[in-house]
C-alpha cells in the first residue's frame, strides 16, 4: 500500500486548505475597496467584521474536519507511531495552539478576523508574546497544529497537506502583509496631514 492515497477525500482537504484564505482574502478586499460586507451589514461595519469573523472561524472547523477525516482513508507509517513521535505530536500541538490562542487574546476578534480592513485599526503594532516569539502567530500555530495532527495520526498524507497549509499560509501573507501595510501608511499619512 503506498504512504500516500490520492484519493478524493485528499484532494477535497487539498482544496479546502487552499480555499480558505483565498475566500477570506477576496472578501476582506472587497470590504476594503468597496464596503461590500458593510453594506449588506446595513451600514453597520462592526456587525460585519462579526459576521465575516465567524464566517472564517466556522471555514476553519469545517477545514479541520476534512482534514481529519481525510486521513482516515490514508496509510499510516510506523515509525510516526514511536512513543517519542507521539510525544513531540502533543507537545507541537500545545505550542501551536498556544501561539494562536495568544495571538487572537492580543489582537482581539476585531484584530484577529481583519478588522484592519474595515477600518478599525489597532493603535500600534503588537509586540508582546507571541509576536516577539513569531511574525505570524496565528499562521505559524494553526501549521504546527496541522503538523502535530498529522504526527499523532501517523500519516505521510497528512504531512503532506500541513506543507500545503504552510505554502498557501506563506503565500496568503505574500498579498496581506504588503496590503495591511498600505492600510497603516494611509492612516498615518492622512493623520499626518491632520496634524500639519
Amino acid at each position: 500500500m503506498p504512504l500516500i492515497e490520492f484519493n478524493k477525500s485528499l484532494l477535497i482537504a487539498a482544496i479546502s486548505i487552499g480555499l480558505n484564505p483565498l475566500l477570506w482574502n477576496i472578501a476582506a478586499r472587497s470590504e476594503y475597496n468597496n464596503k461590500t460586507l458593510t453594506k449588506l451589514a446595513n451600514g453597520n461595519s462592526l456587525k460585519a467584521c462579526y459576521a465575516l469573523a465567524a464566517c472564517i472561524f466556522v471555514g476553519g472547523i469545517v477545514r479541520d474536519l476534512i482534514f481529519q477525516n481525510a486521513l482516515k482513508y490514508q496509510s499510516g507509517f510506523d515509525l510516526l507511531y514511536h512513543p517519542i513521535v507521539q510525544f513531540v505530536s502533543k507537545v507541537l500541538f500545545y505550542v501551536g495552539s498556544i501561539l494562536v490562542l495568544s495571538s487572537m487574546y492580543k489582537l482581539g476578534i476585531v484584530g484577529t478576523y481583519l478588522g484592519d480592513y474595515f477600518g478599525f485599526l489597532l493603535p500600534a503594532r503588537v509586540s508582546g508574546f507571541p509576536f516577539n516569539v513569531t511574525e505570524n502567530p496565528m499562521y505559524n500555530g494553526s501549521t504546527i497544529c496541522f503538523f502535530s495532527t498529522a504526527l499523532r495520526y501517523g500519516k505521510p498524507a497528512g504531512l503532506l497537506l500541513s506543507l500545503e497549509v504552510f505554502l498557501v499560509y506563506r503565500l496568503a501573507l505574500m498579498f496581506e502583509e504588503p496590503f495591511t501595510a498600505k492600510i497603516y501608511a494611509a492612516r498615518d499619512q492622512y493623520h499626518g496631514k491632520k496634524s500639519n
